[in-house]
Protein backbone atom coordinates (compact mmCIF):
# COMPACT_ATOMS: atom_id res chain seq x y z
CA UNK A 1 0.00 0.00 0.00
CA UNK A 2 1.34 3.12 -0.91
CA UNK A 3 0.63 6.89 0.67
CA UNK A 4 0.44 10.48 -1.28
CA UNK A 5 0.07 13.54 0.71
CA UNK A 6 -0.14 16.67 -1.38
CA UNK A 7 -2.31 19.68 -0.43
CA UNK A 8 -2.92 23.54 -2.30
CA UNK A 9 -4.15 27.10 -1.62
CA UNK A 10 -6.70 28.17 -4.09
CA UNK A 11 -8.06 31.66 -4.47
CA UNK A 12 -11.28 31.12 -3.19
CA UNK A 13 -14.11 30.30 -0.04
CA UNK A 14 -14.19 27.29 1.21
CA UNK A 15 -17.68 26.84 0.44
CA UNK A 16 -16.97 27.35 -3.58
CA UNK A 17 -14.08 24.65 -3.34
CA UNK A 18 -15.84 22.03 -1.36
CA UNK A 19 -19.03 23.02 -3.51
CA UNK A 20 -16.82 22.00 -6.74
CA UNK A 21 -15.29 19.10 -5.43
CA UNK A 22 -18.65 17.35 -4.70
CA UNK A 23 -19.51 17.81 -8.90
CA UNK A 24 -17.57 14.41 -9.86
CA UNK A 25 -18.14 14.46 -13.22
CA UNK A 26 -16.26 17.57 -13.63
CA UNK A 27 -13.09 16.14 -12.36
CA UNK A 28 -11.80 14.91 -16.32
CA UNK A 29 -11.89 18.72 -16.69
CA UNK A 30 -8.71 18.92 -14.60
CA UNK A 31 -7.52 15.67 -13.35
CA UNK A 32 -5.45 13.87 -15.73
CA UNK A 33 -6.08 10.15 -17.07
CA UNK A 34 -9.69 10.30 -15.73
CA UNK A 35 -11.53 9.99 -18.96
CA UNK A 36 -15.26 9.87 -17.66
CA UNK A 37 -17.11 9.77 -13.91
CA UNK A 38 -20.74 9.01 -13.94
CA UNK A 39 -22.47 9.87 -10.16
CA UNK A 40 -25.10 6.95 -9.88
CA UNK A 41 -25.95 7.40 -6.45
CA UNK A 42 -25.55 10.11 -3.72
CA UNK A 43 -22.41 7.92 -2.50
CA UNK A 44 -21.95 5.85 -5.56
CA UNK A 45 -19.58 6.73 -8.62
CA UNK A 46 -18.24 4.95 -11.30
CA UNK A 47 -14.69 5.47 -12.85
CA UNK A 48 -13.11 5.18 -16.26
CA UNK A 49 -9.54 6.05 -16.13
CA UNK A 50 -6.17 5.82 -18.43
CA UNK A 51 -2.55 6.30 -16.93
CA UNK A 52 0.14 5.68 -19.06
CA UNK A 53 -1.83 3.16 -21.36
CA UNK A 54 -3.46 1.54 -18.01
CA UNK A 55 -7.22 1.69 -18.30
CA UNK A 56 -9.42 0.83 -15.28
CA UNK A 57 -12.97 0.95 -14.36
CA UNK A 58 -13.86 0.96 -10.88
CA UNK A 59 -16.52 1.91 -8.30
CA UNK A 60 -15.99 4.20 -5.46
CA UNK A 61 -18.10 4.48 -2.53
CA UNK A 62 -18.09 8.53 -0.58
CA UNK A 63 -18.34 6.89 3.22
CA UNK A 64 -18.04 10.65 4.78
CA UNK A 65 -18.78 13.56 3.61
CA UNK A 66 -19.18 17.03 5.80
CA UNK A 67 -20.06 20.11 4.03
CA UNK A 68 -16.91 22.44 3.95
CA UNK A 69 -15.07 20.24 6.19
CA UNK A 70 -14.43 16.45 3.99
CA UNK A 71 -15.32 14.05 1.34
CA UNK A 72 -13.64 10.32 2.09
CA UNK A 73 -14.03 7.52 -0.20
CA UNK A 74 -13.19 3.88 -0.89
CA UNK A 75 -12.78 2.08 -3.95
CA UNK A 76 -15.41 -1.00 -4.15
CA UNK A 77 -15.32 -4.23 -6.05
CA UNK A 78 -13.32 -3.85 -9.71
CA UNK A 79 -8.58 -4.14 -9.76
CA UNK A 80 -7.91 -0.81 -8.30
CA UNK A 81 -8.06 -0.45 -4.76
CA UNK A 82 -7.50 3.30 -2.86
CA UNK A 83 -9.06 4.98 -0.06
CA UNK A 84 -8.65 8.80 0.53
CA UNK A 85 -10.03 11.56 2.09
CA UNK A 86 -9.69 15.43 0.72
CA UNK A 87 -10.00 18.40 2.95
CA UNK A 88 -11.11 21.71 3.17
CA UNK A 89 -9.55 24.07 5.12
CA UNK A 90 -10.61 27.87 5.32
CA UNK A 91 -7.53 30.03 5.22
CA UNK A 92 -9.64 33.66 5.12
CA UNK A 93 -12.95 34.89 3.35
CA UNK A 94 -11.52 34.51 -0.17
CA UNK A 95 -8.49 31.12 0.40
CA UNK A 96 -9.10 27.59 1.38
CA UNK A 97 -6.07 24.88 1.96
CA UNK A 98 -6.84 21.85 0.48
CA UNK A 99 -5.55 18.34 1.49
CA UNK A 100 -5.85 15.16 -0.15
CA UNK A 101 -4.74 11.96 1.49
CA UNK A 102 -4.84 9.00 -0.43
CA UNK A 103 -4.05 4.99 0.14
CA UNK A 104 -3.60 3.23 -3.17
CA UNK A 105 -1.73 -0.47 -4.21
CA UNK A 106 -0.33 -0.31 -7.33
CA UNK A 107 -1.28 -3.50 -9.83
CA UNK A 108 0.74 -5.34 -11.63
CA UNK A 109 4.98 -4.57 -12.96
CA UNK A 110 4.18 -1.21 -14.84
CA UNK A 111 2.22 0.51 -11.77
CA UNK A 112 4.52 -0.76 -9.04
CA UNK A 113 7.18 0.78 -11.37
CA UNK A 114 5.82 3.81 -11.90
CA UNK A 115 4.94 4.05 -8.06
CA UNK A 116 8.31 3.54 -7.25
CA UNK A 117 9.58 6.35 -9.45
CA UNK A 118 6.82 8.84 -8.29
CA UNK A 119 5.01 8.67 -10.99
CA UNK A 120 1.54 8.97 -9.40
CA UNK A 121 2.58 11.86 -6.12
CA UNK A 122 3.42 13.82 -9.34
CA UNK A 123 -0.11 12.82 -11.02
CA UNK A 124 -1.46 14.31 -7.68
CA UNK A 125 0.18 17.10 -7.41
CA UNK A 126 -0.60 18.12 -11.28
CA UNK A 127 -4.47 17.66 -10.55
CA UNK A 128 -4.23 19.90 -7.41
CA UNK A 129 -2.63 22.50 -9.21
CA UNK A 130 -5.06 22.32 -12.16
CA UNK A 131 -7.89 22.01 -10.01
CA UNK A 132 -6.58 25.61 -8.58
CA UNK A 133 -6.72 27.11 -12.21
CA UNK A 134 -9.79 25.59 -12.78
CA UNK A 135 -11.62 26.79 -9.72
CA UNK A 136 -10.09 30.43 -10.00
CA UNK A 137 -10.30 30.61 -13.75
CA UNK A 138 -14.13 30.23 -12.63
CA UNK A 139 -14.34 31.99 -9.77
CA UNK A 140 -17.82 29.84 -8.43
CA UNK A 141 -18.39 26.54 -8.33
CA UNK A 142 -20.50 24.71 -11.35
CA UNK A 143 -22.51 23.11 -8.80
CA UNK A 144 -22.80 21.71 -5.16
CA UNK A 145 -23.60 18.88 -3.24
CA UNK A 146 -24.76 19.89 0.46
CA UNK A 147 -25.75 16.33 1.89
CA UNK A 148 -23.97 14.73 4.84
CA UNK A 149 -22.97 11.29 4.81
CA UNK A 150 -21.83 10.11 8.19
Amino acid sequence: MSQIEESIEVGVPVHTAYNQWTQFETFPEFMGGVERIEQRTDTLTHWVTNVDGVRREFDAEITEQIPDERVAWTTIGGESRQAGVVTFHRLDDQHTKVMLQMDYSPEGITETVGDKLGVVKRQTKGDLKRFKEFIEERGQETGGWRGAVV
